[in-house]
């Protein structure tokens, strides 16, 4: 891999980062919109390990990567199964009913 295809990637990790914190400030009410938002950040952060993994012909960031990926599953996974029960329980999922959660 050369120095203009890094370059490309970390464009395109730049971008799609940009879009998720976007995401996060111009949508504050939807919580499905914030998940999603928070996996396109991770998503970049993933994009820019594996494409410097390349790039230094080291495996550590792709091992990273598959890590990150693993946990991001099950917080999405953890996060739309509390979603769903909070919604049976309420029928709505805005954010500002949710803060009656806390304890």
């Amino acid at each position: 891999m050369n120095g203009l295809e890094l370059q490309s990637f970390i464009t395109l990790a730049a971008a799609l980062f940009c879009i998720g914190v976007s995401g996060i400030f111009l949508n504050r009410k939807n919580v499905i919109s914030l998940l999603m938002s928070i996996e396109l950040m991770l998503l970049a952060v993933n994009i820019n390990f594996v494409a410097f993994s390349a790039f230094l012909h080291d495996l550590v960031g792709q091992i990273f990567t598959i890590f990150v990926l693993t946990v991001a599953g099950a917080e999405a996974a953890i996060g739309l199964a509390i979603l769903i029960i909070y919604f049976r329980s309420n029928r709505n999922i805005e954010l500002e009913n949710i803060s009656s959660l806390k304890g």
